[in-house]
């Protein structure tokens, strides 16, 4: 595990002291609120509004929950008695939920996951895990999108892995240039994916996405 990644997932839920290199502390954060909702024109000590931050600081536990957990830890655990299976494994139409980094708007999608064993899987779960984590952080989805490729790819070992996400950015739906209906796709394959283009296109007819669409992966 990278330093970063031990960083992050030591550092857990905010408690309500300041931790050590400062991260704030969970009544700062609270503070920080209000000002925004005094920024915003409005009252924080209204009734309406007075348990606001609060709730706005346990809503952000749970969407940057991400941050606290390890993805190489989740995949650790593999079987090996697959009776010499080695053909490729697919988990399909993974809706996860996740914040761009530039606005913190939801970015609300899917996620197709691939790979081909070479000696072991893994507990199908555990994909759907992967994506999670990662998506509970700040994110783009280029990156969110690698992240879950590379990190399978290095701690599987497998022949090659293929990953394409297709969400909708509240940050260009809601704001800015308002074009509701619009979904962005990414992908990211490695090994036996990047390399034969016959294993590329039936991943990508397995999860229904014509391979035209990334004709130049």
């Amino acid at each position: 595990m990278r330093a970063p990644d031990r960083a992050l997932k030591n550092a857990g839920p905010a408690s309500n002291r300041t931790a050590s290199g400062g991260r704030p502390s969970r009544d700062e954060a609270e503070e920080a609120v209000r000002t925004l909702l005094r920024w915003a024109g409005d009252d924080p000590a209204r009734e309406g509004l007075l348990d606001t931050p609060s709730r706005v600081v346990r809503s952000y536990e749970e969407f940057f929950s991400g941050y606290a957990e390890d993805p190489v830890e989740i995949l650790k655990r593999t079987f090996k008695e697959v009776e010499g299976y080695d053909e490729m494994v697919v988990l399909k139409d993974i809706r996860f939920e996740s914040h761009c980094e530039h606005h913190v708007a939801p970015i609300i999608g899917t996620a197709h996951v691939g790979y081909l064993p070479k000696s072991r899987v893994v507990g199908i779960s555990k994909l759907a895990r992967i994506v999670e984590i990662y998506a509970r952080r700040l994110q783009i989805q280029e990156k969110l999108t690698a992240q879950i490729a590379n990190t399978l790819q290095d701690v599987l070992d497998p022949k090659g892995v293929a990953v394409v996400v297709d969400a909708a950015h509240q940050c260009m739906t809601t704001r800015g240039i308002h074009k509701p209906g619009v979904t962005m796709v990414t992908s990211r394959m490695l090994g036996l994916f990047r390399s034969n283009p016959s294993t590329r296109r039936e991943f990508l007819a397995i999860i229904g996405t014509p391979s035209d669409r990334l004709q130049n992966v």
